[in-house]
């Protein structure tokens, strides 16, 4: 395992590593930071099943700790064997839109249906290390039912604070079913964190938000999986659904990571994707500014990216400029109709913000922002039944007919010749 502090990425403050902490005392967000040197590179690029394990040179833990295998050890990883997502190599939607190579990294496809698997993983694990007993966060809804599965994994109890009616019913249905006290507030997403932070520290509860440095450690592996599935190169360009704005961070410091062991010679451009209707980032971007203004009244389809104050907004400004990288929004609309393409041209469910990935391609290709001959990879990051409200809205109904063979044959029929 690897030689690793915690830093403050404003101030360069540093905190030990039995530190429970999740921001500076000068507000400033905090990283993981590992001397390379004693980093095992071989056990990076060496062959084997993937997975977030699978990188464990690379994750904050000490010498000895973990147990992985057999292998001794004090504490055994808590994990659902999370990762080992599919890049799919999408050739009919390449085609359409007229690109050389575009990938799809489906995230959906973890044992919860989200990405969040990844950090929380990581972050629940460091909680036992820690010798936290509880653990809490913040959610639109993926981050509390990744959360309350893990904590019923290693046997702790698990606090989610929800915006009342703003969350999609299969992710609450995730956290209820496996333990969650589940509390709705009156409020938004950023009203939920505001609060969950203040009794996370009150209260001697671990914080599983993406705030906490740790949780994005478990997350970077998808930079990891990515260059491993192409055969150890990096993409021209990773575009990605931003939110609280931790994942397109957390692949960023992967790409970084294994440029500085030399597995890679370059990071790919980090293309963050938000709503319209919850934009921050994407107009810091645009107007050149070194902090967002916080949108105050958030408001999309895509619930998952419906937060107007994204904590890790600095992280995500310094990825997308530092990799030479864009952000554009996209509307409902053009989500929407994304989330189809996705579906019905490569059999790829995502739900909504997923699906703000492609969107934001498409727009970009039509600007002329995003080359036609660069090799790009979208992250999509929740499963399709993750909202299936928002697909039943967006989809035609079932058609209803008698239960007669003629009525289904006449219908059959009409519907061939209308495809044709």
């Amino acid at each position: 395992m690897p030689e690793y502090h915690v830093e403050c990425m404003r101030c360069g403050a540093r905190y030990e590593r039995d530190d429970v902490v999740y921001t500076c005392e000068c507000g400033g967000l905090l990283d993981v930071k590992y001397e390379y040197s004693t980093v095992d590179a071989a056990s990076i690029t060496r062959g084997g099943e993937l997975g977030v394990w699978k990188y464990r040179a690379l994750l904050p833990f000490e010498d000895g700790v973990l147990k992985l295998k057999g292998e001794g050890g004090t504490l055994a990883p808590v994990t659902t064997r999370e990762g080992n997502t599919p890049l799919y190599r999408c050739e009919r939607l390449a085609e359409k839109l007229g690109m050389r190579e575009l990938y799809v990294k489906h995230e959906g496809l973890n044992p919860t249906g989200s990405f969040k698997d990844r950090g929380m993983t990581v972050g629940v694990t460091k909680a036992l290390e820690l010798k936290m007993t509880r653990v809490a966060c913040a959610s639109t809804g993926n981050t509390s039912a990744s959360l309350a599965i893990y904590a019923a994994r290693a046997g702790i109890p698990c606090f989610v604070l929800l915006p009342k009616g703003k969350v999609a019913l299969g992710k609450v249905a995730q956290a209820v079913m496996h333990g969650a006290r589940v509390v709705a507030i009156d409020g938004n997403f950023d009203d939920a964190l505001r609060i969950v932070r203040e009794l996370c520290e009150e209260l001697r509860i671990y914080l599983l938000n993406s705030v906490n440095p740790y949780r994005l450690e478990g997350q970077k592996t998808i930079a990891f999986e990515i260059a491993e599935q192409l055969g150890w190169r990096a993409p021209d360009r990773v575009v990605l659904p931003v939110g609280n704005a931790g994942n397109i961070s957390a692949i960023y410091k992967g790409f970084c990571e294994l440029r500085e062991l030399g597995i890679l010679g370059e990071v790919p451009k980090m293309t963050g994707i938000q709503a319209d209707g919850a934009r921050p980032i994407v107009d810091a971007i645009k107007e050149g500014r070194a902090e967002i203004t916080p949108e105050p009244q958030p408001e999309t389809i895509a619930s998952a990216i419906r937060i107007g104050n994204p904590v890790n907004a600095p992280k995500a400004l310094r990825a997308i400029r530092e990799s030479g990288g864009v952000a554009e929004a996209v509307t409902d609309a053009e989500i929407i109709e994304a989330q189809k393409e996705l579906a019905r041209l490569e059999g790829i469910g995502v739900e909504p913000a997923s699906a703000a990935s492609l969107a934001g391609l498409k727009k970009l290709l039509e600007q002329g922002v995003v080359e036609k001959d660069e090799t790009v990879v979208c992250v999509t990051t929740g499963h399709l039944l993750k909202d299936p409200e928002a697909v039943l809205k967006a989809c035609e109904p079932p058609v209803e007919v008698e239960a007669d063979a003629d009525a289904v044959r006449k219908l059959l029929i009409a519907h061939t010749s209308l495809r044709r």
